[in-house]
């Protein structure tokens, strides 16, 4: 990951050389007025009662101080070069206003910029990822990556979305886009780029936008945002594409889980088992007070998460770390299992 000013430093450098390009004709027609303007008091100019020409520097320097209207030569007698007086400082005022004064205020005022110095600072990313799409799925898709330390490139269609502002007051370049138009995902750095997010609203836009993205840089990882759990299903085994998650196959288990009346914060399948992750508060009385973390992993088939109890908290509970009335555990485990363990739960019958 590049540093903050490393990568400031090469999207600075690169939105230069656009800007160059952009002003070349004025910045051309600048110099060329100069330099003709010079050549012209050197070779024609002469100082008054002599028949002495300026040096080409003298006429070069003359040349560029007449543009700001403070001529350094005396008026001439030449009828030409009196005409050159009035043109030299209209023509070379318009190249300046037109190709230096707009390179300079750009290259500061990045507002100005807009949408190329976002795609400047994009081109600096290496191994990011580009997430497709910004509503409230995309969003959250990119806070996650945030935990967990990747760069991040947005794109956007609409402008005015609603957490476009939200994601660029991250720190994060937007491009404001058609994603499913290559010159997008260039601009997004697709070739240099290590997965790409598809997560708009539309399952087939999600899928050009992951064939495009394939086609632009074939070792890409590709994780697509899509409803239909069979299409899901086809597009993951016939294109090759690495995961292809549909949103309904995400929310069903975790609806019907939660309707357990088991505390249920997670659901996934594992190839066709349902698993879930539960939290519990272990009861007074019950037959979990004064068991270990191993027992109740050796007596039910699953797995003790996390442990919060004693002043502690532990991700990874040790074995022999014994369970008390108030702890909190996270397990991970079946249905059937998460019924077993409730009814461990509950205080003993006298």
């Amino acid at each position: 990951m590049k540093p903050n000013w490393q990568r400031l430093l090469s999207a600075q450098w690169r939105d230069a050389r656009v800007l160059l390009g952009e002003s070349r004709a004025a910045l051309v027609l600048f110099l060329v007025v100069i330099i003709f303007s010079a050549a012209l008091l050197r070779l024609f100019y002469t100082f008054p009662g002599t028949t002495t020409h300026p040096t080409f520097g003298e006429a070069l320097y003359a040349a560029f101080a007449l543009i700001f209207f403070q001529p350094v030569l005396p008026f001439p007698e030449q009828w030409a070069l009196r005409i050159l007086y009035f043109v030299v400082p209209i023509l070379g005022l318009v190249a300046l206003a037109d190709g230096v004064i707009h390179f300079g205020s750009a290259l500061i005022d990045k507002r100005q910029r807009g949408q190329k110095w976002q795609a400047a600072m994009a081109s600096t990313y290496r191994d990011h990822v580009i997430v497709c799409g910004l509503g409230k799925v995309g969003y959250r898709v990119i806070l996650e990556l945030r935990k967990f330390g990747r760069e991040v490139v947005g794109v956007e269609r609409d402008a005015d979305g609603r957490f476009v502002e939200k994601v660029q007051a991250l720190g994060i370049p937007v491009i404001i886009a058609d994603a499913r138009r290559e010159e997008t995902l260039v601009k997004a750095g697709v070739a240099q780029a290590d997965v790409v997010i598809p997560c708009t609203e539309d399952e087939l836009t999600n899928l050009d936008i992951a064939l495009d993205a394939r086609d632009l840089n074939p070792g890409i990882k590709i994780v697509m945002r899509m409803f239909d759990p069979e299409l899901a299903e086809r597009v993951e085994r016939g294109f090759g594409i690495h995961t292809a998650f549909s949103v309904s196959a995400l929310a069903a288990p975790s609806f019907a889980a939660a309707a357990m009346r088991l505390n249920v914060q997670h659901s996934f399948y594992v190839g066709e088992t349902l698993v879930n992750l539960s939290e519990l508060i272990v009861a007074p009385g019950s037959r979990l007070d004064g068991q270990t973390v191993a027992e109740v992993e050796a007596g039910l088939d699953m797995s003790v998460m996390s442990y919060v109890g004693g002043g502690i908290a532990d991700l990874h509970p040790k074995p022999d770390q014994r369970l008390r009335a108030g702890d909190k555990i996270t397990v991970l485990a079946t249905l059937e299992i998460l019924k077993q363990l409730d009814g461990l739960n509950r205080p003993a019958k006298s």
